[in-house]
């Protein structure tokens, strides 16, 4: 190798290197903003059905009014990244965080008046689901602004990093943190979280909001449904995994079924490390190709493993073949729409994300009552062999058209 072309080579590597500083320093504070989603996670039914004495309905009540905050918001949160800016979404997203924090604080100290304490933790719920919606979006929109468009999939990409590391140290973290100084201290450290994210996003520059043709969201989320469906499809396999695995391990008489999540998650983030690029060099449908492939080649796996070390490596795959499938149809779906719709399209396509996760365990706990735990695993191999022939569909038809945000 010559020396100019060492010396390329090392320009490139530091480039590379400074563009993904950039991209971590914004998406921190989607890290931040999940801490304060995992950390309440693990503890907060065993408060509402063991402290506050309410039944189970409701503790799921609980946990669930978080996203459905979230997916009602989802269209606010796409327009203020347009308009208002990245930089004040993830703001007040962040500040939504903190007074779900104190709404927490409330609700633990009015443990005493249970159905007020119940109601003050729907409210808490409620701003937390605004915060998750407003920063996930201001923060993928807030990078690409640092970094610009070609990156769009990198910063995709690591603000999941973020999102699914943050939950998974988060909910432990919860535990610990309510067994050693109680249910008041969850409340108090998502307020602390909350406010230093604040602190910190203020420090940090804004981008300039992207100005020209804003389309109305009933227009962009035509544009970005068949995209969006492929998502729904392929986010099939993580619901049914992080629901029923435990389950499904139990009725096998396997242990270490917390393995499986953790291998799961693993090699979710290892994938996304590891092709960093994949997606620009190949194309988002491309891409996405291959990773239902591989999810539903897991998921096959994973229900006719004869034995346990079989599944786990079935789970280690479908989070392989996972990792891509939100990043490489986002890049494809915001091409669709002006570049000052991009917040829109973004949160409009994630919204088949949520409804995907919350439908997905009421109609898999319904196979499992019929064809028991192996079908829903099959289920969701046909779900992610069902978006392989609907993004084969999507690459075809896209090769006619010119993006509208090149147009």
């Amino acid at each position: 190798m010559s020396d100019e072309s060492s010396l390329n080579t090392a320009v490139s590597r530091q480039q590379h290197t400074a563009v993904t500083l950039q991209i971590v320093g914004i998406v921190a504070f989607t890290f931040i903003a999940y801490l304060t989603i995992g950390i309440p996670l693990a503890v907060l039914p065993g408060y509402v059905h063991t402290d506050l004495g309410y039944g189970s309905l409701l503790a799921g009540v609980a946990i669930s009014t978080q996203y459905l905050a979230t997916i009602v918001s989802r269209a606010l949160a796409g327009r203020m990244a347009d308009t208002a800016g990245p930089k004040h979404t993830v703001l007040y997203g962040l500040s939504a965080c903190a007074v779900s924090g104190v709404l927490m604080t409330l609700a633990a100290l009015l443990q005493t008046i249970p159905l007020l304490s119940l109601l003050v933790l729907l409210l808490s719920r409620l701003a937390l689901g605004l915060g998750e919606s407003w920063v996930a979006t201001g923060a993928i929109l807030w990078g690409i602004g640092r970094v610009g468009p070609l990156q769009t999939a990198r910063v995709i990409s690591w603000n999941g990093i973020t999102t699914y590391g943050a939950l998974a140290i988060g909910a432990p973290l919860g535990v610990v943190l309510e067994h050693a100084m109680g249910f008041v201290s969850i409340g108090i450290t998502m307020t602390l979280l909350a406010l230093v994210g604040l602190v910190l996003a203020k420090a940090k520059a804004a981008v300039a909001v992207v100005v020209g043709e804003r389309l109305p969201f009933r227009s962009v989320f035509r544009r970005v449904l068949p995209h969006g469906i492929g998502l729904a499809l392929g986010s099939a396999g993580f619901g049914s995994i992080a629901t029923f695995i435990t389950l499904y391990y139990a009725s096998r008489h396997w242990s270490n079924a917390a393995l499986s999540l953790s291998l799961f998650g693993l090699f979710f983030v290892g994938t996304r490390l590891v092709f960093p690029n994949a997606i620009r060099n190949y194309g988002g449908f491309r891409v996405a190709i291959v990773s239902f492939a591989i999810e539903a080649a897991g998921l096959l796996l994973l229900a006719f493993a004869p034995v346990q070390g079989l599944a786990m490596a079935g789970a280690a795959l479908a989070g392989a073949g996972f990792a891509l499938v939100f990043p490489a149809l986002a890049v494809q779906a915001v091409e669709l729409v002006p570049a000052a719709s991009r917040g829109s399209a973004l949160s409009a396509y994630s919204v088949f994300l949520d409804v995907s996760l919350g439908v997905t365990g009421p109609l898999a706990g319904l196979l499992v009552a019929g064809f028991g735990y192996r079908s829903v695993f099959l289920c969701a191999a046909g779900a992610s062999v069902l978006a392989v022939c609907l993004t084969l569909a999507l690459l075809n038809r896209s090769r006619g058209i010119r993006p509208a945000a090149l147009a």
